[in-house]
């Protein structure tokens, strides 16, 4: 059975938008009020903390935790490289010597003397965001990111998965309601955005993410099919950092429903 949510969202062939691109955590900011930026320009930089890896020194050592600083070769701050010593024992004879290296690359983060754990730290990730449209900035938000002002059509879809995406926009039904087989996605569909006018199936969304497709719009689409892609059950949960290969965007509901006139028009 197929279930439409379509009304109530917003579809118009042209209007001004505005676009926030902020940071998940403060940065800097790369942009000023009145630049131009294209879709691809970077607005906004930071650097995410590294994953932790705890080191039980005092059981590779055989000391107690209150004693971990003597035995100690690095503190707290310093890099450290894999498989870097970090720690040692100094036993009278050297055949009984025991080392601790370092599992990553990265930093030390802390050494308790309370638990024995040493805790280091990956070196950071950096994140950078773009400006995702093509138009003028309008506000900066210090040491977060930027409001990104253009004008061009808007289609609010019910339901999607995957990223953000960009790319041209290529129709490949040839109405609404038309069913696309995976023929139809050729190899000139990479990096497109695609059109589909009825239902996207999961064999087309897999010759999709074959071609490397940017994007899908559809009417609808199974929720079995949505399952399989994922390879569990969504459920109720916010979408939008799954990584299927292809981004898709569902706009009247689940089930074989047509794409409205109104938005395949557009």
């Amino acid at each position: 059975m197929a279930h439409s949510y379509t009304p109530g969202l917003r579809v118009t062939p042209f209007t001004a938008l505005k676009r926030r691109r902020i940071l998940p955590l403060k940065g800097g900011v790369t942009v000023e009020v009145g630049q131009r930026v294209e879709r691809a320009d970077i607005v906004a930089r930071t650097d995410l903390p590294g994953d932790v890896a705890s080191v039980n020194v005092v059981n590779r050592l055989g000391i107690d935790a209150s004693q971990i600083n003597q035995f100690m070769l690095k503190k707290e701050g310093d890099t450290i490289r894999r498989e870097e010593i970090i720690a040692e024992n100094r036993p009278l004879i050297k055949w009984f010597k025991t080392v601790v290296k370092s599992p990553i690359d990265g930093t030390v983060e802390s050494i308790s003397s309370v638990t024995g754990q040493v805790l280091l730290r990956h070196p950071p990730r950096p994140v950078a965001v773009a400006a995702y449209v093509d138009g003028e900035v309008v506000e900066v938000i210090p040491n977060e990111g930027v409001v990104v002002e253009t004008e061009g059509a808007f289609v609010q879809g019910i339901f999607g998965i995957g990223g953000e995406a960009w790319g041209p926009v290529k129709v490949i039904s040839e109405a609404p309601g038309d069913i696309v087989t995976p023929e139809r996605i050729t190899d000139d569909c990479t990096g497109c955005v695609l059109i589909i006018g009825a239902i996207a199936g999961i064999d087309v969304i897999r010759r999709a993410v074959q071609v490397k497709a940017a994007g899908i719009i559809a009417g609808g689409i199974n929720a079995d099919d949505l399952k399989n892609i994922l390879g569990f059950d969504l459920g109720v949960a916010i979408t939008g950092t799954e990584e299927i290969g292809t981004s898709v965007i569902v706009t009247e509901g689940f089930g074989s429903i047509a794409i409205a006139h109104r938005t395949y028009e557009i």
